[in-house]
């Protein structure tokens, strides 16, 4: 491992075991979800559900299905509460789990979270009402429509995971608009990256792009730096 900085993110925040307080209040909040009967008519404006094929799904379904594992939201959470990025924007909110990981690492900080159906986005909401989180805000509607909109009012982003619309070309597009408010520090996520042919496609090309420096391959997520430290260009795949 040539790189200090991927050196200690490996010893520091990936293979941090630590049991922060936050994990039981997120988990708690999945377990309540995962018995939640409760329907909910949904617009999917990205690849879709690969076990629900319809717009009617159950908040439980949803919660088993769609949220990020556990060992994945603790993830992020280390990252936050590790890098401390002055700006956290999301892209897939869902039912607000990774979202409340995310937002507790960092209390005293903003974070944008940005989601497609505003069924979903309503139901978030009130969970992070419960979690008394009061530093989310949630912005509902199409990406498409919504983020360029968004990115106009930030000057720069620090920490952004991707995580709302599994197709090359939206993926591709959303890493284009984001570039001008990267910066040296900045940190991209992307989830799924190996999700299918497609997913692959636009993380390759991710890859390639002159201003990536360095990528790590955590199989299920996909992280870009753009730190000028990296003098030639290092691709890292990392089991976790």
């Amino acid at each position: 491992m040539h790189s200090p900085f991927v050196f200690e993110f490996i010893t520091k925040v990936l293979n941090d075991k630590t049991k922060y307080p936050a994990y039981q209040q997120v988990e708690d909040l999945r377990k309540q979800l995962k018995k939640d009967q409760k329907v909910l008519t949904i617009e999917d404006f990205g690849a879709g559900s690969t076990i629900d094929k319809t717009n009617q799904r159950t908040i439980a379904s949803i919660a088993k299905n769609a949220a990020k594992p556990a060992k994945f939201g603790q993830l992020l959470y280390r990252m936050v509460r590790h890098y401390q990025p002055q700006i956290i924007l999301e892209l897939g909110t869902s039912l607000g789990i990774t979202t409340s990981y995310l937002a507790l690492a960092k209390p005293g900080k903003k974070l944008i979270t940005m989601e497609g159906a505003a069924a979903i986005a309503e139901t978030a909401r009130q969970n992070f009402k419960s979690l008394k989180l009061k530093n989310v805000e949630i912005v509902t509607g199409n990406f498409d429509d919504t983020l360029s909109a968004v990115i106009g009012q930030l000057s720069s982003v620090n920490f952004v995971f991707i995580d709302g619309n599994h197709r090359r070309e939206p993926t591709e597009k959303y890493f284009n608009q984001l570039l001008p408010v990267t910066n040296n520090d900045s940190i991209l996520i992307f989830d799924d990256i190996h999700w299918s042919k497609e997913m692959e496609q636009a993380w390759e090309t991710i890859k390639q792009h002159p201003s990536v420096r360095c990528t790590i391959d955590l199989f299920f997520i996909g992280i870009v730096l753009f730190r000028q430290e990296f003098k030639e260009k290092q691709h890292f795949s990392v089991r976790f």
